[in-house]
């Protein structure tokens, strides 16, 4: 595991926009760079990076597909905290991708399990995920895949936790019972099949998941332990993230992760 400890989460932003922007640039015409998504604060940064990358005529997205991680189970895509809203308003309507590269999940659809089954087909048939981008929880977890969930699961319906529900209560006015308790998610099987993944992890409150991530065993109790058994991950994250890694892995990660 690759772990780039930058000292703000301006830098870390930057690092990892600039790290996907490079590998989508080099892609082959005749083929499309198929890229995960997340949503939440943390990868605001990054989007915000590449729609002025693309105002510049620096980067492109149109010969990018894109499967997102989540979406909540009950909201319509045009509701103002649906992950459509959020994906649209914070990248795609801002870039130039094929709307019929982009696929969400529905979580208004009739059969949710068939909704599942078919997003991991699309995802098969659209060559594999090449880079599966990310953040991690305050307990470890990623996408909706919370403490315990296995380790093969794939693509479903999901039920958060109370610790969940509360942290995303401030998308929701702060109402935790406003927030929808189930979700629909890429299952840690289907991270784990990318060819890549790349985690970000910024704030204080995600240190000791990411403590956990990088030199803590690999546990159920924390789903991202799982990422050190994958051949190619990079975890990005800033200096408060990374504060309570020991001495010695901040010390190795900042001498041999220069670039």
């Amino acid at each position: 595991m690759r772990v780039i400890i930058r000292d703000t989460y301006e830098m870390m932003s930057k690092w990892a926009a600039n790290a996907v922007a490079e590998k989508i640039k080099k892609q082959e015409k005749t083929k499309p760079f198929v890229l995960g998504l997340p949503t939440g604060s943390t990868p605001q940064g990054v989007y915000r990076l590449w729609v002025e990358a693309k105002e510049k005529g620096l980067l492109s997205f149109s010969n990018v597909v894109t499967f997102n991680m989540d979406e909540y189970v009950g909201l319509s895509p045009d509701d103002e905290n649906s992950y459509h809203v959020f994906m649209y308003r914070n990248l795609f309507d801002l870039v130039d991708i094929p709307k019929e590269n982009v696929h969400i999940l529905d979580g208004t659809a009739i059969d949710l399990e068939g909704e599942c089954q078919a997003y991991e087909s699309a995802i098969t048939a659209a060559g594999g995920i090449a880079l599966f981008l990310g953040g991690i929880g305050r307990d470890g977890h990623i996408a909706f895949n919370e403490p315990y969930t296995p380790f093969t699961s794939r693509t479903g319906v999901r039920t958060l936790t109370a610790d969940t529900v509360a942290a995303n209560a401030r998308f929701f006015g702060n109402d935790e019972g406003r927030v929808p308790k189930r979700a629909l998610s890429v299952g840690i099987g289907t991270v784990m099949d990318a060819g890549e993944v790349m985690i970000l992890a910024s704030g204080r409150n995600k240190a000791h998941a990411v403590w956990e991530t990088v030199e803590g065993p690999i546990s159920h109790k924390c789903p991202a332990s799982v990422l050190q058994l994958h051949e190619n991950v990079t975890l990005v994250c800033d200096g408060e993230a990374a504060s309570e890694l020991s001495k010695d892995a901040v010390r190795f990660f900042r001498e041999t992760e220069t670039a």
